[in-house]
Formats: C-alpha cells, structure tokens, sequence
C-alpha cells in the first residue's frame, strides 16, 4: 500500500492504513487502534523544535524522521523530505522530546472514604489501594509517559498482565517496569500488604517474585535492616535493583546496605529524627530530617556525599509534597475532569483543610527538598522523576509526570536540565539508555509532541497532542476522554 505524502497543519494529520505496520511491532488491537492518530513505515516530522532530552539547548527547524519506529534520521527542515510510502507532519510552533520515563508511578489510588467539609482529612482504616488498570495507564500514555516503573504494588498479578498486553498491542499504555509487591515489615500503614517476618522470608519473598517476571524491588516503611539486607542481596543476584520508601531504616543505613535507589528525594530520610530507634519508624516520621537538615550544612553534605560516592540514586517526588505548603498545588479543571465525583469530592475537602490549616513548616520543607536536591545533581548525583500518583493530593497519573519536571524547574533546574531528569536519567538508571530517554539517530521513537516551547516555558509540557511510542503516535485528548470521570473508580 502506498501512503501519499501530505503537508498539512497538525489537526490535519494524514493516517495510515491500520494494516500498514512495522514488522517489528505487534499488530494493534481495535482498542488500540482507536486511540492511534499517525502510523505509517516512515514518519517525518518537519519543522519541529527538537528537545533532545540530554539537558543541551533545543533546536529549532528540524526534520525528524521515523521509520519502522526507530528515529532514522535528524535534519534541517530547509532539506525535502522524501516522497513515496512517507506520512508528512507538518509541526511549525511545536516542540518535540523524548518519551517520560516515570520512575516513582503507581497503578493505584489511595481511597480516602467518609471526607466531609472541615473532618480532618485522616483516612479511616482499614487503609485501602484500589486498582486502576484501566484509567492509570491511558493517563500515563496521554500525558506523554512512555515507559514507567511501578514503584510498588499492591494487585502484582494484574500488573505482570497489564504490562504484557500492553506490549502485545492489545491494550493502550505505556511501557511497564513491574515493582514487587513493597518489601514491608511488620506494623504497616496498608491491609493490602505482606508483612516480612524475617531476613530469610525476605530472600524467599524475592526469589518468588523474581521467578514470576518482576524488574524491580520496593522496601517500605517499617522493614528491618536484617530484612532489607537480605531482599537486596537475593534482588542482586537475580540482577534487579532495589529502591526504598522508608522510615525504620535510615538512609546511611540503606546505602551501607546496598541500596541502589531511594524514594522521594530527601524527604523520608530519618537520621536526625526525634526519637529514632533502631529498626523503628518514629513517630515524627521524616520531618524532623527534612526540616533541621540544613541543605548547606555539613550533614547534608556529607549524606550527599556518601550517596554519589555508592552510585545511589535518588527518585525526586516533588508533586505529592507541594500539597504540604498552603495555596498549592495550582487547581487544575483537566486533572478533575479524570476523576469520579467521590475522588474529587475528597481532593477538594482535603485541598480545602490545607489551606485553611496548612502543615507547619511545609514551606520549608519543601524548599529544604529542592535545594538538596540541586545539590545532589552538582554534586555529580543520578537524580530520577516521578510524582507518586495515587491521588493523593489530586496527584494522578500523566499530570503528575508533568507537574514534577515543572517543579524541577521551580526548583533551580533549567528547563532542558528537568526534562532530562525525567526521560534521559530515568532510561540511564533503568539501564534502556542505549533504545529510549532521548531524540538520538537508532533509538526507539518514543516521542512526545507539545505546542509551545518548553524548554523555555515548562509549562508548555502540559500541552501534550501526540505520544509516539515505539513509533506510532497516540492522540492524547482521545487517551484523556476515554477516562474522563473513571480514575478513582478502576
């Protein structure tokens, strides 16, 4: 079959023929099918701004050319793309860069039930993870996240299944990394999860889930030192890397034990906390920490110190804990538009009882969590992306992803420096960096298509048209309308 070349405006674009496919790729399912908006043997993508995901300057007038869902070919758009079996996508005023890659992105939500106006915004237990196999992982692909880890699981099976039809064309989502079920010891916050009950169930909780096809490892909150040592030995031999969420176990603790990846920054690190006993998560939690560590002082120094010099990388989360400081996050009618009324509902209780009674010292926290983080960075540390989506704080799939390279930037981070945090290092991290993470001659065509300019607006990256993944271009607004009022409820 013979696909005509067409220079049209980007509403306009020219669609191939279902059938026409790479050889490589499996056939898509209707399902999918009905979300695709370009496919064909060659794409080019001309007079597009090209942002390469390697943290230099964008580039303005570019053609991208991809064929058989690799970029083949990268030039000035003064040069003629070619006739023949080619789908031409005319891109003036939009801005190409590389597929996200989520490090911190779950396929739950955390239920909040019996929210009132006022009611101090305390879950009533038993704590509950419903699942969202359905809305997550088309809010992950619309919002341009092509590959993500789960960074924890709760319905383990569901997500091994997820993960292989989606890469068997029979559902739509992006690339999946499947996290264990949480590596947690005893006490925990969640009715859903195992409770370890010692160093050598930890191995034996490991080498199952191995053996079943999981690429990654999660410890929680109250694991033991003696538990977390012997799931990250066993997780090593099987050559899989282990993160942390935790409270019971210190950072310089983690490191000495061979943690490769710790969860949200600096802001669950207990060393200095009130109150810290050995293998117990205090009741203060992390904010002692966060708060009394000073980012230019000698204790973060030295933490950050300790973590380059072991290769540990951190997940930055900055999303979930903007919801700490009063007046923010800012309200968004699209992130809504994707709830059930129920989730919504309790957002906006909770939103409402932060700004009417903010968390004390939330500012400074979160201003404490973005200058180490910087410093980590400087300091010659691997510093990864995601923002926790599980509704906490209205932080869902997709936006979220987006809302963390924009506080990245907040941060200090120029815009170029964030959006490599969050495609090219989580790709390294993940060792893909040779297929995805950035716009390079041979890697996979893992794209996302935004009109504006983000690498001088960051704001722009929420304006998401197209998500090439693997080649083949998904409409974004068709991913969102098909789980407009859903996340919350599957």
């Amino acid at each position: 079959m013979t696909i005509h070349t067409r220079h049209v405006l980007l509403p306009m674009i020219l669609l191939a023929s279902s059938s026409v496919i790479s050889a490589e790729a499996p056939k898509l399912s209707p399902a999918v099918e009905a979300f695709v908006r370009v496919q064909a043997p060659i794409v080019v993508l001309t007079h597009v701004r090209v942002i390469d995901g390697t943290g230099k300057p964008s580039v303005e007038d570019q053609n991208v050319f991809i064929e058989h869902g690799k970029i083949s070919k990268i030039e000035n758009a003064n040069e003629t793309p070619p006739n023949g079996d080619t789908t031409v996508v005319e891109m003036k005023g939009y801005s190409v860069m590389p597929g996200i890659v989520g490090m911190h992105n779950h396929l739950y939500y955390s239920a909040t039930p019996n929210y009132e106006p006022g009611r101090v915004p305390l879950w009533d237990a038993p704590r509950i993870l419903p699942q969202m196999t359905f809305s997550a992982p088309r809010l992950y692909l619309a919002g341009g996240v092509t590959t993500m880890r789960t960074a924890g699981s709760v319905e383990p099976y569901a997500d091994l299944n997820l993960r292989d039809q989606i890469d068997a064309g029979l559902l739509p989502g992006p690339h999946i990394d499947v996290t264990a079920p949480y590596l947690e010891g005893e006490s925990s916050n969640f009715i859903q999860m195992h409770q370890l009950a010692s160093a050598a169930e930890a191995k034996q909780f490991v080498d199952y889930w191995a053996s079943v096809g999981v690429t990654s490892f999660k410890a929680y909150m109250h694991i033991t030192r003696a538990e977390l040592k012997a799931a990250i030995d066993a997780a090593h031999q099987h050559g899989i890397k282990v993160t942390g969420h935790l409270c019971s176990v210190t950072y310089p603790e983690a490191v000495e034990l061979g943690i490769d990846n710790l969860e949200h920054g600096f802001w669950v690190n207990t060393q200095l906390s009130a109150g810290k006993k050995p293998d117990e998560c205090p009741e203060s939690a992390s904010q002692d920490t966060i708060k009394s560590m000073d980012p230019g002082g000698p204790e973060a120094k030295k933490l950050i110190q300790l973590l380059v010099s072991h290769h540990v990388a951190l997940t930055s989360t900055l999303p979930v804990f903007e919801v700490d400081v009063a007046g923010r996050p800012p309200l968004q009618s699209r992130m809504l538009d994707a709830m059930t009324p129920e989730s919504r509902d309790a957002y906006l209780y909770k939103r409402n009882y932060r700004f009417d009674k903010p968390l004390p010292d939330g500012q400074t926290m979160l201003t404490h969590e973005m200058q180490m983080e910087r410093q980590f960075v400087a300091a010659g540390g691997l510093l990864l992306a995601g923002p926790d989506p599980t509704g906490n704080g209205g932080v869902l799939p997709g936006f979220g992803d987006q809302r963390e390279i924009e506080l990245l930037v907040e941060a200090g981070f120029t815009p170029v420096e964030a959006i490599r945090i969050g495609t090219l290092n989580g790709a390294i991290f993940e060792g893909k960096q040779a297929s995805i993470g950035s716009i390079e001659l041979g890697k996979n065509a893992d794209l996302v298509i935004v009109k504006g300019d983000p690498s001088q607006r960051i704001a722009d990256i929420e304006n998401t048209e197209i998500v090439f993944k693997d080649g083949v271009g998904y409409d974004s607004e068709k991913l969102l309308r098909s789980v407009a009022g859903r996340y919350g409820q599957y």
